[in-house]
C-alpha cells in the first residue's frame, strides 16, 4: 500500500453486537481506502468502540481510552459509553470525538476529520461479505438492534433505544454472503432474538422470489436451511420460542439456546420486572427437552440483587439445578448509574453477594461437569477453532465461542480451522471435553 494511505486502529469493547458495530465501521473505512492496523503505531487515528452496560465495564471503556491516549494520541470513542459524553471528556479532553452506540455514519465522518480518506474505489475494494474482526470459519449475525423491555436493573433501552429490527430477506442475504465467503457458524445476536419482527408486525419481505416473514421461527428456518452452523443467542423465553425447538431436533440449527433468566425467585423477577414464572419456566424446559435431548441451555444470572434473600436466592441455586442449565455465566449486581433498580431497598453487602457469586458458581460447576460427563463414550460434531503442536481445540454444538467450553483433541495438528469432524468423547471436566477423532 502507498506510504500515505489513512491508516486506522480499533479497539472493541464489550458484547458481540458492539464487535459487529466494529465489523460495520471497518467494512465502511476499508470500502473508504483506509487500511487496518494492529497496533496502535500503525495507525493515524485509534476509534474505541466502549461498553456502557455496568459500572465495571465503564470503567474497563475509560481504562481503554486512556491506552488509547497514551499509545497514540489520536481517538475517537463510540458506544455504548458514548452516551456519557462529558464523564469521558472530563476524564479525556483530548479526544478527538464522541459518538453513541450504532451511530456508523458519525463515527466515519469523525474518522474523515481525523484522517481525510483517499480513496480509488476501483482499487480499495472489500469483500462482499464485509471486514470481521471474528475467525474466518464464524461470524456473528446481528437481526435488531434496542430491546423493547425495561428491566430494571438494565440501561440499554436508554443507550440503544426500542427494538428495531431488520427485515427478513436482508439478514438473509447477509447470511448467504457470509456462508459464500466461508462461513460455518453463524451466531444469532440482538437484544431480545425472540421478540424480532415484533416493531415491523412480521412484515414480509422478498428473498429469492418468495415472501418471508420477518418472524423469529421463520429466520431461523430459513438459516437453518443454509447447510451450516446456526446457534441463538439472547433468546427471552416467550411462548413461540416452543415452535423453534423441533427445528433443533431435526439438525436444521445447532441444539443451543442462550436465554438469559437472570433469576428465578418470584419476587426478585418481579423487582427486576422480569417475568415471574419459574415453574412453568421448568416445566417448558422439561417438554423442550423431550423434543429435544440434546438441548443445551446457557443463562446468566444476578446474584445481590436488592432485596434478594437467602430464600430467594436458594430458589435461585435449586433452578439451576433442576433445570439442568449447562452453561452459567454470573454477575454480581452493580448499582449501574441510571437504572431503577437503584431506587429499591434491600441493598445486599458486598460479602454476602461474594458468597452468592461463589456458591452459585459451585453450584453450576457440578451441573455442567455432571451434564458433560453424560457425553462420554458419545461420537459428536466438532468445529476445530485453533491447532497448535499437542493438537486441535474446538467446540461442539453446545459451545458458543468465548463463553462456553472447549474439546480437545490430542495429537490431530494436520486439522485446519474451519473443519467439522467427528469425534468419540473419552473424557469430561467441569467445563471441557476431550476427544479422539473419528
Amino acid at each position: 500500500m502507498p506510504h500515505d494511505t489513512p491508516t486506522v486502529g480499533i479497539v472493541s469493547l464489550g458484547c458481540p453486537k458492539a464487535l459487529v458495530d466494529s465489523e460495520r465501521i471497518l467494512t465502511k473505512l476499508r470500502s473508504q481506502g483506509y487500511t487496518v492496523s494492529p497496533d496502535y503505531d500503525g495507525a493515524d487515528v485509534v476509534i474505541v468502540n466502549t461498553c456502557g452496560f455496568l459500572d465495571s465495564a465503564k470503567q474497563e471503556s475509560l481504562e481503554a481510552i486512556g491506552e488509547a491516549i497514551s499509545e497514540n494520541g489520536r481517538v475517537i470513542v463510540t458506544g455504548c459509553m458514548g452516551v456519557e459524553e462529558a464523564r469521558i471528556r472530563e476524564a479525556y479532553p483530548d479526544v478527538l470525538a464522541v459518538t453513541g452506540p450504532h451511530q456508523y455514519e458519525a463515527v466515519v465522518g469523525a474518522v474523515h476529520e481525523a484522517v481525510p480518506p483517499r480513496h480509488d474505489p476501483f482499487v480499495d475494494l472489500v469483500p462482499p461479505e464485509g471486514l470481521r474482526l471474528t475467525p474466518r470459519h464464524y461470524a456473528y449475525l446481528k437481526i435488531s438492534e434496542g430491546c423493547n423491555n425495561r428491566c430494571s436493573f438494565c440501561i440499554i433501552p436508554s443507550i440503544r433505544g426500542d427494538l428495531a429490527s431488520r427485515p427478513v430477506n436482508r439478514v438473509l442475504m447477509e447470511a448467504e454472503k457470509l456462508v459464500n465467503a466461508g462461513v460455518k457458524e453463524l451466531l444469532v445476536i440482538s437484544q431480545d432474538t425472540s421478540a424480532y419482527g415484533v416493531d415491523l408486525k412480521y412484515a414480509e419481505s422478498d428473498f429469492r422470489g418468495r415472501p418471508v416473514k420477518t418472524r423469529f421461527f421463520d429466520l431461523a428456518k430459513e438459516l437453518g436451511d443454509l447447510g451450516v452452523w446456526v446457534r441463538m443467542h439472547y433468546v427471552y423465553p416467550y411462548p413461540h420460542v416452543d415452535e423453534v425447538i423441533p427445528l433443533m431436533a431435526d439438525g436444521k440449527i445447532l441444539p443451543y439456546l442462550d436465554i438469559p433468566f437472570q433469576h428465578a425467585s418470584p419476587p426478585v423477577l418481579k423487582a427486576m420486572r422480569r417475568p415471574a414464572h419459574a415453574e412453568k419456566t421448568l416445566e417448558r424446559i422439561r417438554r423442550w427437552r423431550d423434543i429435544c435431548p440434546d438441548l443445551a441451555i446457557r443463562s446468566t444470572f444476578i446474584v445481590g440483587f436488592p432485596g434478594e434473600t437467602d430464600e430467594d436466592f436458594e430458589a435461585l441455586l435449586d433452578f439451576v439445578e433442576e433445570a439442568d442449565i449447562d452453561r452459567v455465566g454470573c454477575f454480581r449486581y452493580e448499582p449501574v448509574e441510571g437504572a431503577k433498580s437503584n431506587e429499591l431497598p434491600g441493598a445486599v453487602p458486598g460479602d454476602v453477594t461474594e458468597e452468592r457469586w461463589n456458591a452459585l458458581m459451585e453450584t453450576s460447576q457440578a451441573v455442567s461437569a455432571a451434564r458433560l460427563q453424560a457425553r462420554v463414550g458419545r461420537e459428536i460434531e466438532v468445529i476445530i477453532d485453533s491447532v497448535d503442536g499437542d493438537g486441535a481445540t474446538g467446540r461442539s454444538v453446545w459451545d458458543a465461542p468465548d463463553i462456553d467450553g472447549s474439546v480437545f483433541i490430542p495429537h490431530e495438528d494436520d486439522l485446519t480451522p474451519g473443519d467439522i469432524v467427528s469425534a468419540r468423547v473419552v473424557k469430561a471436566s467441569e467445563y471441557d471435553l476431550e476427544a479422539d477423532l473419528i
